[in-house]
């Protein structure tokens, strides 16, 4: 990975858009947009961006959990279950009873 290739000024983004579109959309990589020599945007293909959103859901989730382990917020699998199962009748009783 050559990382000049990936960093442009915004005046050549201004003059080649389709051509930083291309790449990204064919490289996979983003794109860092400088405005006088500094770092002010990133560009990136939408199929990297929605994967990176939901890696990064996956990892608040897995901060939760261990955060969870560590203050003792646990419970046993059966109980759980039989939680979620009254949680679900509850609804479903809701459900029918508006109808």
């Amino acid at each position: 990975m050559k990382i000049s290739e990936d960093i442009r000024p915004v005046t050549y983004l201004k003059s080649k858009a389709a051509d930083i579109l291309l790449q990204i959309n064919e490289t996979h990589r983003p794109v860092i947009i400088t405005q006088n020599g500094e770092p002010r945007a990133v560009l990136q293909d939408p199929e990297s961006y929605e994967r990176m959103k939901s890696a990064i859901g996956l990892m608040k989730l897995l901060a939760q959990g261990e955060e969870d382990l560590r203050k003792g917020r646990t419970s046993e699998q059966e109980e759980m279950f039989r939680r979620l199962e009254s949680k679900l009748k509850t609804g479903k009783q809701r459900n029918a009873d508006e109808s």
